[in-house]
Formats: structure tokens, sequence, C-alpha cells
């Protein structure tokens, strides 16, 4: 006799739709950062902001993401990641709208300050879902797609808030943010509320303190988390300083700058989908990313010394932002691999984002003090600093692979 064979269970094809949609809130979300640096200029001379009030209007998102994001992403993990994501999206369109309404610049940053809890909210519960949603063959990819969130949103904003705001005011900003964020709760509501795929999935929880020290001393997270957070340090170093370096060596006007630099932006997004297609192929996720950081070093350093052309500085960045955006690609990839357990992949993301943007906080300031104290060669020293420590923290992250992989 034959023996039968029961027919093979063929696991469901990654819905990409799907997957494109919870990408696109990501995008949306990114529009209440990239909003902010074109706008300054416009809302100093409407709402006369101090140049304090204008650095509290730009970092207030990094801070409560700093603050919050392992936080927020275990409350995700009980509350619900889609219920967070439509949440989220709803705090960005009612603080958007109400911002765009201040009269004050007290009252716009208690906006800024709500728009923060929104944007961490979706940022940090999305990854979760697209995990669960792709197959184990299409994570890397899901993950590299979700990686140009940022770039992708905060570029785009930049682009339209730099073209628009030389003939109205920053509340046309706001207003588009809104719209925006408007669009993509109605989206949410009808594409993905109704999807089972979403739904909450049990799992045993610990006592939240216990979950984020869990987390917070794991190998793998911390690594990862430090990676990510170099890096950050020195993108926000270079592109936060790009327009200060157009207008003061090139003569450009700012609202030229402000479109050079949402452009370099967007080209971020290049390096995020060729880390998941390099992957694909099974390239090694630390000759990527020490690759990358070493040979970007030499490059960041090469835009603030002396000696090199003034247009040529502008291609350089252009070059840093597409190859340097390989890193984030390769670190969210790597948080299923290494959180703890499943359930705390959510924590590990949310560790992910906290250090992520104290980098984004710390760099800025930091290049800033360099920069004053012994002109702009003097930022070679973060740059090339952060990133040798981005390539360490990438080889300690290779060296937990091989060891877990191979016990």
């Amino acid at each position: 006799m034959t023996e039968r064979r029961s027919p093979e269970v063929r696991p469901s094809p990654t819905p990409w739709g799907l997957v494109a949609l919870l990408v696109a809130a990501g995008i949306v979300a990114a529009f209440h950062v990239g909003k902010v640096p074109p706008s300054l200029p416009s809302i100093r001379a409407e709402l006369g902001a101090s140049l304090r009030q204008a650095g509290w209007l730009l970092s207030t998102v990094n801070l409560v993401t700093a603050l919050g994001g392992m936080a927020i992403a275990l409350t995700a993990d009980r509350f619900g990641h889609r219920r967070l994501v439509i949440l989220g999206t709803a705090l960005c369109l009612a603080a958007s709208a109400l911002g765009a309404m201040s009269g004050s610049v007290q009252a716009l940053i208690a906006a800024r300050v709500v728009e923060g809890l929104g944007f961490i909210t979706v940022v940090v519960a999305i990854p979760t879902l697209l995990l669960r949603l792709a197959t184990p063959r299409d994570q890397r990819l899901a993950m590299a797609l979700w990686t140009t969130y940022m770039p992708a949103g905060a570029g785009s904003m930049m682009l339209i808030a730099a073209l628009v705001l030389p003939d109205t005011s920053w509340r046309l900003a706001w207003l588009v943010a809104a719209a925006a964020s408007a669009a993509m709760l109605a989206a949410l509501l009808l594409r993905a509320k109704p999807r089972k795929e979403l739904d909450p999935v049990a799992a045993t929880r610990r006592p939240v303190l216990a979950e984020m020290r869990e987390v917070a001393t794991a190998g793998g997270p911390l690594a990862i988390a430090l990676c990510f957070g170099a890096y950050s340090c020195c993108w926000f170093a270079v592109v936060g300083f790009l327009p200060t370096l157009q207008v003061e060596r090139l003569g450009f006007s700012t609202s030229t700058a402000a479109i050079v630099t949402a452009v370099v932006t967007i080209v971020n997004v290049a390096g995020n989908l060729a880390a998941g297609w390099l992957l694909q192929r099974r390239v090694p996720r630390v000759a990527i990313i020490v690759g990358s950081t070493l040979s970007m070093a030499v490059c960041a350093a090469a835009i603030f010394l002396n000696g090199v052309p003034d247009l040529a500085r502008l291609v350089l960045a252009g070059v840093y932002s597409a190859v340097i955006g390989v890193v984030p690609g390769c670190l969210f990839t790597a948080i299923p691999l290494h959180a703890p357990r499943p359930p705390l992949v959510g924590a590990a993301t949310g560790l992910l984002m906290q250090v992520s943007n104290l980098g984004a906080l710390l760099g800025p300031p930091i290049t800033a003090a360099l920069v004053s104290a012994g002109g702009w060669p003097a930022a070679a020293w973060l740059t090339g600093i952060a990133l040798g420590l981005a390539a360490v923290a990438g080889l300690f992250l290779h060296w937990l692979e091989r060891r877990k992989l191979g016990a």
C-alpha cells in the first residue's frame, strides 16, 4: 500500500496591501516631524518665538520619544497595537489642527507635546504588526520598507513646506499635516480595523517594570539601540546643520537650502531599501553595518573639513544620506532575533526608539558646541567617533548572533 501524505500546509502569503498601509501610517506620522524646520522662520516672525523656543519646537518630539519609547511599546502590547496606531494618528490630527490655530508659542509647544505622543505611539506599535503579518521569508523586506517611514515622511513634508511657505504662513504646513493624518485615520478605520490578522495576540505578561528591565539588560537589544543612537546622532548632526552650511558657504537662500536638505533627507530611503535587498541575498548584517559606518565616517568628515569644494559637500551629503541609510534596515530586522522573548519584540523596538531619539537630541547641540569652539572642521570629531561607536556595536551584535545561532 502507498502511504497517504497529508496535504502540505502553506503559510498565508504576506498581505502586502496591509503592510503598505501601515508603512504609510508611519510616513504620515513623520510628516509632523518634517513640517517644523522649514517653518521656523515664519513661526518666529509671526509669534515672536525666541531661538530657545524654536529649539523646543524642533526637539519636543525627540524628547517625548526619548523619555517614553519603551513604556509606550509595553502599553501597546497590552492595549493592542492596532488601537495604538489609530489612537496615535488621531492625536497627531487633533494636535496639528489645534496647533495651526495657536496664538502663542507656548500653546504651539503644548500641541507639539501631544504630537510627540501621537508620533511615538504610531511608530512603536507598527513594527510588531509588520512582523506578525509578514511570512518569515518576507520579514526582512517588510522591515526594510518600514525603515523608510522617517526619511520619506519627514523629507516629503520638508519639501512641501519649503515650496509653499515663501508665499504663506507656517499654519498651512500644520493644516497639510493634519489633513494627511485625517485621510490616514479614515484609511485605518476602513482597512485596518476589520482585519483579523491585526487582532491582539494573547501572551503571558510580567509586570511592566520587570519587562523593561529584562529588555534593557539584554545584550542584543542594548547593542541595537546603541548602534541606532550613534547613527541618529551623526544623521542629525549632518542634516541638521546642512542648511546653515549652504547659507553661510554657498550663499543659498533659506528656502533653497531647505529644499536641498529635504532632497538629501529623502535619498536616505535608497539606503533603507538597499538594506532589505542585501539581507535577502544573505549579505552578513555585520558587513553592511561596519562597511557603511566606517566609510561614511570619512564621507561625513569631508563635509565639514576645510579644502573641500563647497558644491562637493552637497554631493557628499547626498552620498552619506543614501549609504548610511542601510543601518536602520539592518537593525530593525535584528530585533526579532535578539529580543529576550517573542512577546518583548515591541519593548525592544521601544528601547531602540528611545536611544535613537536621545542621539537625535544630543547630536545637534554637541555639533554646535564643537563648531563654536573650533570651526566647522571640529564637527568631524563627532561624526567620526559616533560612527566608530556604531561599528563597534555592530561587531558586538554579530558576536551575539553567532553565539545565539550556534547555541
